[in-house]
């Protein structure tokens, strides 16, 4: 997907808003799910969001999505966004993530989404680096559960 980042994206210095960019980088990480499972997807989770450079107004930004991960109802998708200065043609990568998008039926229940075919290596390698993230995040619920003190609704 390439959008034109508009004024209306921006803070005062003409820099895009994180926010506008989590937006757009949702829909594209649903848009091509949802096209890989041929079905309804939700957002479970967000990883690594790395902001590596400014998005300016008036770039031109396109986001490369790809699966990189299926389970059986779950699928992680890595997204990195592109910018463009129209003037210099230059482009420059900014921003970078991993969604983690859920395949459901009319019901709300998570279905089960077709296998990923891995043709090449680097196909292999990022499969085996997305099951680690996988991984990872399953950890870190873990732990998150581990340090969760449960408060009375009244305290919230």
């Amino acid at each position: 997907m390439t959008v034109l980042m508009t004024p209306d994206m921006a803070n005062f210095s003409g820099h895009v808003h994180g926010g506008s960019l989590l937006k757009l980088l949702d829909q594209v990480a649903y848009a091509c799910a949802a096209k890989f499972c041929k079905n309804y997807v939700v957002t479970a989770s967000l990883d690594q969001v790395f902001f590596r450079q400014q998005v300016n107004v008036g770039e031109l930004v396109t986001f490369h999505a790809n699966v990189n991960y299926v389970g059986r109802s779950s699928m992680e998708i890595g997204v990195n966004v592109v910018a463009e200065n129209l003037r210099t043609h230059q482009k420059r990568p900014t921003t970078s993530c991993y969604f983690t998008m859920v395949a459901l039926d009319d019901n709300g229940c998570s279905i089960e989404v077709p296998r990923l075919e891995l043709t090449t290596e680097a196909d292999k390698r990022q499969f085996a680096a997305a099951a680690l993230r996988k991984q990872l995040r399953q950890e870190s619920l873990e732990k998150e559960r581990t340090l969760h003190i449960d408060l009375p609704e009244e305290e919230f």
